[in-house]
């Protein structure tokens, strides 16, 4: 069964659990844990609720052990501060007794008329000239490997569209520059929740960005001799936004190094303005053929 935007966002709805305390639950989608970018908004939400409806402006977490889709996830937030503008919280989520993750967050009541500037949108392809999440699936956008077409397929809550889907499918595999563009929206309108769309936001931060690091390389993460896994994720949020738009992903890698990928990504609307940033490090080890060692234990 397909997991749905409606599935996400009760996902998303932590049920309390003590003072400053919350539980989230996650879908089994054969992963074999928790995927980190539900994670992270969870983990969000949970320090919004205690954020006296500041807007999140950044936050910073790192990944420490993959989470059970079979237990719940309990979320243990630290009000770290609360000043005049900005409210700063931290939280830690647990399962079977250990930290799987810890995040920082910073929130930031408005201030109009402020300094503003902003770098331009790539020029790319709009999402309706690109094939579509049904496309991909059903085998209508190339031969793409069967990991590809689930991949895109699987996970209904969101689609998207890659601008250029040629590098999962080139033989032998083309080394490209650094850089990929990806379209993505939730695939049905949201409430008007300036909090539920920055959730849902870094919940999608996380689907695409590491596999960046493989482009220059010929690879991607869904090829059998790639380990990867991600170890933080960072992400600013500079304006408001809607996820249940068009949201053009513009990622570079500027290095990788010691099996560790570096990936940046550039959030940008329909309109063309900078929504928000992104940065992650992550796991992108080759496999030795008798390397049993998986991202689990990394």
């Amino acid at each position: 069964m397909a997991f749905t935007l409606a599935d996400l966002v009760a996902l998303l709805d932590l049920a309390a659990d003590g003072p400053d305390r919350f539980l989230g639950l996650s879908p089994d989608l054969g992963r074999g844990r928790i995927f980190g970018g539900l994670v992270i908004a969870q983990a969000l939400v949970a320090m919004g609720r205690t954020s006296a409806a500041r807007p999140v402006h950044s936050l910073h977490g790192y990944f420490m052990l993959p989470g059970d889709p079979a237990a719940p996830i309990a979320y243990g937030v630290e009000r770290m501060r609360d000043g005049g503008s900005f409210s700063t919280r931290r939280c830690v989520a647990h399962q079977h007794g250990r930290p799987i993750f810890a995040m920082s967050a910073s929130f930031h009541a408005a201030e109009p008329d402020a300094l503003d500037h902003a770098i331009d949108a790539p020029d790319v392809p709009p999402p309706e000239a690109l094939p579509s999440a049904a496309d991909i699936a059903a085998g209508r956008a190339g031969a793409l490997p069967p990991a590809v077409r689930a991949y895109f397929g699987r996970d209904a809550s969101v689609e998207l569209r890659p601008v250029d889907l040629g590098r999962f499918s080139a033989k032998p595999p083309l080394a490209r520059p650094p850089r990929q563009a990806i379209w993505m929206r939730a695939t049905a309108p949201l409430p008007d929740d300036p909090a539920l769309h920055a959730a849902v936001l870094a919940y999608m931060s996380d689907l695409t960005l590491l596999d960046t690091a493989l482009v220059s390389h010929g690879r991607s993460v869904f090829d059998p001799d790639v380990q990867a896994a991600s170890l933080d994720h960072a992400l600013w949020f500079h304006r408001p936004l809607r996820v249940d738009d068009w949201l053009l992903y513009a990622e570079d890698s500027p290095s990788a190094s010691g099996s560790l990928g570096f990936a940046r990504g550039s959030v940008f609307d329909r309109a063309g303005r900078l929504v928000a940033s992104v940065a992650q490090e992550g796991l992108i080890r080759l496999r030795r053929p008798q390397d049993a060692t998986s991202a689990e234990t990394a």
